[in-house]
């Protein structure tokens, strides 16, 4: 996935002309895609661990919501963003957990149900944390619509989990088109995600890229380290360790893509942090993966 997202945002980098047919309005859409399929996958169990491991999903999700806005706003203020790349910072820092980081969690061998806990956790908190920490982050830079921004959530990522899950219970879905598939799908549905980004940005970035991507990968960076540090402190193992500093470094930087793109319009290159930290944190998750999988095989 990290070289098909790569190769996209350098065809749209280069080739905007071309790449820009998919359209910054699909975002929404194209996000929805993945969120069903993460409905369809969801099962009772990835819920019940919030109810038996209570103490690891606080930690896990208290980490995520603090961690990721408080480093969004520090590297903002240290780097001196315009408000335009703050904002767009700060609304990767702002969003839930992301899906990939299951993924990731799974291939370092970590404590999958933790994660997966997790990450449904701050996906359903999303709607009432995220556009609250946008307002406490953001808000020097811009006026947040709180309400309209919890509607925005609630269509583009609770409403698709939630018709993923009942046409998982009325419908039997075959497990190849579940375990190859839907994974594919999910993908393209982020590959285009950062070429309708990248391509409507193309020019801007020759002037600012440089610095949002050291930004973006010092934000993905802190996290990993931040979250496995306050995982070790709290005296969690090193699987659970693991899949905390995971889940806190990877974010759903499509729903970042998608708020700036419904919102804060007036500011278009708020949404180039989220596509570059899509592309990213698929690169960094998967060394991470490598150096948790051999820690936890010690």
């Amino acid at each position: 996935m990290a070289v098909i997202v790569l190769l996209m945002a350098a065809s749209a980098f280069f080739f905007p002309e071309y790449v820009g047919v998919i359209r910054t309005s699909w975002i929404s859409w194209l996000l929805g895609v993945v969120m069903f399929g993460m409905g369809l996958t969801l099962k009772f169990d990835d819920i019940k661990i919030v109810f038996l491991r209570p103490r690891d999903i606080i930690i896990g999700s208290l980490s995520q919501f603090i961690i990721m806005p408080l480093m969004a706003w520090m590297l903002a203020e240290a780097f001196r963003l315009p408000p335009e790349l703050a904002l767009g910072v700060m609304l990767v820092g702002c969003c839930p957990g992301g899906t990939s980081s299951n993924v990731i969690t799974y291939l370092a061998g970590g404590d999958l149900s933790l994660s997966i806990g997790m990450t449904s956790v701050s996906t359903i908190l999303a709607p009432f944390v995220t556009p609250l920490l946008i307002w406490l982050f953001a808000g020097t830079y811009v006026d947040v619509d709180m309400m309209s921004m919890f509607m925005s959530i609630i269509q583009v990522i609770i409403l698709p989990i939630c018709v993923g899950l009942i046409v998982k219970k009325f419908v039997r879905i075959p497990q190849p088109f579940l375990k190859y598939d839907l994974p594919a799908i999910s993908t393209i549905a982020i590959t285009l995600i950062v070429g309708a980004v990248v391509s409507a940005n193309a020019s801007k970035l020759l002037d600012c890229g440089a610095v949002v991507i050291i930004v973006v990968v010092l934000h993905n960076l802190s996290g990993y380290l931040l979250g496995f540090l306050i995982a070790k402190c709290l005296r969690l193992d090193i699987a659970k360790s693991a899949s905390i500093s995971v889940e806190v470094g990877m974010q759903n930087s499509g729903l970042a893509c998608s708020l700036a793109q419904q919102h804060f319009q007036a500011m278009a290159l708020a949404t180039v942090p989220g596509a570059i930290f899509s592309v990213w944190h698929n690169i960094s998750g998967a060394i991470v993966a490598r150096i948790y999988k051999m820690l936890i095989n010690k």
